[in-house]
């Protein structure tokens, strides 16, 4: 795979090589992404760390229904059948 970086991109990865961190770009590269991965699995964790609390304050409040896992996803299947 080649990637084609901006001139700005280039001269981060020249500096960050000269740093001594780094041997080549595709350390950089490398390096980058797996940031960037890990950075969006934290969103992601993130974000169902808040959906839960939401749940849990809904649940104390009685905002809930009895239903088991099974028949919301048939209730939602039932529902959104005919929209995909």
């Amino acid at each position: 795979m080649q990637v084609r970086l901006s001139e700005g991109c280039e001269d981060y990865v020249e500096a960050q090589i000269a740093t001594g961190l780094y041997a080549n770009a595709v350390e950089v590269v490398r390096a980058a992404l797996q940031l960037h991965q890990d950075q969006m699995q934290e969103n992601h964790l993130q974000n169902l760390r808040t959906a839960v609390a939401v749940g849990a304050e809904q649940a104390e409040r009685g905002e809930f229904v009895e239903q088991t896992v099974d028949e919301i996803f048939a209730e939602a299947e039932k529902e959104y059948s005919g929209q995909i």
